[in-house]
């Protein structure tokens, strides 16, 4: 007999940012398949999901990767429910408007990798500040670079727990990098930003460091941290209309204020108008304008306006699933 650890991840009900959660299921004779996975339950009232006095919720298994860094496990993102089966208020996924995967989504995630001991980004010294912004993106060489063997150790989990991984880089502060991810259809998206940032935490605990997905963790000059969202549908990927982009574009200025309330929380402090960003009382978008609010790729105007938006608004810190579920909706709203 043949037994099987089945790491069970949950995002709590904390708001607006919610945490993740996890614990391990040993299963005998797992097949690996995403249906043998049992629903499972946990202590609602310990994750702000539920009241003592009734605190089961229950964990419905929605997507299984193999979990690489332990033998015979898996990793199980799970869904929030409700002890009737209903949806939990905090369960952002369920909501998502995109049964057919036409949407497809690519994030890519900004953070900070911190010192426990300094409570700093890397490579910032206590009582001080290294060099300006200018020579950390993208760099190579000790002066410049930190952290580079963790996010290798973390691009080579991502990639052997099968999430579609796109890339990684360091950004335009010192400790802060980012990687990338892309999947057709946004519930899976989400999953995979999920799992990634699990792995991602789950790393930091035999280094010694932590990750801050405060979109700002510095203050001053420096740059804030966002979750830009690359997005398509069928009608963007194919019009071949400027007009079509046009007209999706001014669908997202009426709801401007309902999108920065689900893309994270202290995106004001980020989104100023600077260091990249467009201030977040406005709506603007442009060709290639990365201070813009959504940017039309070149790309998408170069191949005959078939291909991609770009939100650049999105936080850190936000919840992939909310930010896709809005998203659509007000693609779809769109009078084209």
């Amino acid at each position: 007999m043949s037994k099987s650890k089945l790491e069970y991840i949950w995002l709590d009900g904390y708001t607006p940012t919610a945490n993740l959660r996890s614990k391990t299921k040993v299963e005998d004779d797992f097949s690996g398949k995403l249906e043998d996975c049992p629903i499972w339950s946990f202590d609602g009232s310990s994750t702000q999901q539920a009241e003592g006095g009734s605190s089961d919720c229950l964990l419905k298994p929605v997507a299984i990767y193999p979990d690489p860094a332990r033998k015979d496990g898996y990793l199980v993102m799970t869904e929030v429910l409700n002890a009737d089966g209903t949806p939990h208020l905090s369960n952002s996924r369920a909501g998502i408007d995109d049964e057919d995967n036409d949407f497809w989504f690519g994030f890519e995630q900004e953070y900070f990798i911190m010192d426990k001991n300094t409570q700093l980004p890397l490579g910032f010294p206590v009582g001080g500040y290294p060099g300006p912004q200018g020579m950390y993106y993208c760099s190579v060489g000790g002066k410049n670079t930190h952290g580079r063997d963790f996010v290798e150790e973390h691009a080579d989990l991502c990639i052997a727990a099968g999430l579609n991984f796109e890339g990684i880089n360091q950004e335009v502060a010192s400790g802060q990098w980012e990687f990338q991810l892309f999947a057709k259809g946004a519930k899976k998206a989400g999953d995979e930003i999920w799992i990634a940032r699990y792995l991602l935490d789950r790393l930091t605990e035999q280094y010694g460091y932590y990750i801050e997905y405060h979109p700002k963790p510095v203050k001053g000059d420096w740059n804030g941290s966002g979750m830009h969202a690359n997005f398509s549908n069928t009608i963007l990927r194919t019009c071949g209309s400027k007009e079509t982009y046009e007209k999706i574009c001014e669908a997202f200025r009426p709801v401007t204020k309902e999108h920065i309330a689900v893309y994270g929380e202290f995106n004001d402090q980020r989104l100023t108008g600077e260091h990249e960003t467009a201030a977040i009382t406005d709506f603007s978008y442009g060709i290639s304008d990365r201070g813009a609010s959504i940017r039309i790729p070149i790309i998408t105007v170069e191949k005959g306006w078939k291909g991609w938006l770009e939100d650049r608004r999105p936080a850190s810190n936000g919840d992939p699933y909310k930010i896709a579920g809005r998203i659509i909706k007000t693609v779809k709203s769109a009078k084209i």
